[in-house]
């Protein structure tokens, strides 16, 4: 600031100081015989002199002034670009923590929804055995006495006897699903191949009348890999998955039984598709749960319950998609060498070859 102003009070006195300059020459010039215009001439240059060197002092000066402020400006300019990239790597730490945060909370929905099922399934366990022998014994007397009084009896009174062994039978084979989902089998872990497997599932069903009207096809190939798992209880899965779309599917339907193999999860997807009616939305999220059932008076209810035990008991998940007249697809993923296989019992023959 006090540079500025000597300079400014400098530049300023210089017209003043040459004016003095001249008017004193004018006064002597006459006296000491000087020529006027010679004298004059020379202070006019010292005074363009004075000048220029002024402006040149002033141009350097001012070319420091834009130096440091383009200096300024550059380390402003880098500022803003590192807190921009700053910025941006904040960003994306956070949208990374989020989506890690949401993963997390997707995890623990699945793990409380696998506790609720485990707790179902211990609830289940202590009613069922408890209840088993209590209502297995005396069926079986009962069941033994309707069928001596059915030979005995008259004709008329065949079709309420044989009701009463219906019902009998129903809740015998209710007790025996609730023992099955709740103290299943020992896993006897063998190597299958998929397609004989379906092929002779599918000769067996062919039999039943919910199959004879409906067009079912056996796409797996034998390129699919083999499995390690329990024959008789991924056939009972089978089984049930079939029944199941058979009911569904009216007369006409199609049911496709496909397989491929995992390779990025060392696994094999069992993918059984039908064109029936579809599941509501409002249902489908309790198609799993024990004696849940729409099919009123026929079923227990325990069908995919017990399916998708025997399915996490071999390391594999079962899943359904369905939509109201678009048909079910369920979807039964499988790791190929069996985590069933690690404790369970082996068996180095082929079941299915």
């Amino acid at each position: 600031m006090r540079n500025a102003r000597r300079k400014a009070s400098g530049e300023s006195c210089l017209p003043e100081v040459a004016e003095k300059a001249g008017v004193l020459l004018v006064l002597l010039a006459p006296q000491v015989g000087l020529d006027f215009e010679q004298i004059w001439v020379q202070t006019l240059l010292a005074m363009l002199a004075t000048a220029a060197v002024v402006l040149i002092i002033a141009w350097r000066r001012h070319r420091k002034i834009i130096g440091r402020l383009r200096a300024e400006l550059c380390r402003a300019l880098e500022q803003a670009r590192n807190s921009n990239r700053e910025r941006d790597l904040a960003q994306g730490e956070l949208l990374l923590r989020l989506d890690q945060e949401r993963e997390l909370n997707k995890q623990k929905m699945q793990l409380q929804a696998q506790l609720a099922d485990y707790e179902k399934c211990a609830a289940l366990a202590q009613m069922a055995l408890g209840a088993a022998h209590e209502i297995n014994n005396p069926l079986l007397g009962i069941l033994s006495h309707l069928e001596l009084e059915l030979k005995a009896s008259d004709p008329e009174a065949h079709t309420e006897i044989e009701q009463c062994i219906e019902s009998a039978k129903r809740i015998s084979g209710t007790t025996r699903g609730l023992l099955n989902y709740t103290r299943p089998d020992p896993v006897r872990v063998s190597r299958i191949q998929l397609g004989p497997l379906l092929g002779e599932l599918l000769s067996f069903l062919q039999h039943q009348p919910l199959l004879r009207a409906l067009h079912v096809e056996n796409r797996v190939t034998s390129e699919v890999p083999p499995i390690y798992a329990d024959s008789q209880q991924l056939s009972q899965v089978l089984m049930n998955v079939l029944l199941n779309a058979a009911e569904a599917t009216p007369a006409g339907g199609s049911i496709t039984v496909e397989a491929q193999a995992l390779p990025a999860t060392k696994g094999v997807e069992i993918r059984v598709s039908d064109t029936g009616n579809g599941i509501p939305p409002d249902i489908l999220p309790h198609i799993f749960e024990p004696f849940f059932t729409t099919k009123r008076g026929k079923g227990t209810g325990l069908g995919l319950s017990i399916s998708q035990a025997y399915v996490r008991s071999h390391g594999g998940e079962i899943r359904v998609e369905s939509a109201p007249g678009k048909g079910t697809i369920v979807r039964i993923t499988l790791p190929i060498g069996g985590r069933a296989a690690q404790g369970a019992e082996e068996e180095n023959t082929e079941v299915v070859v």
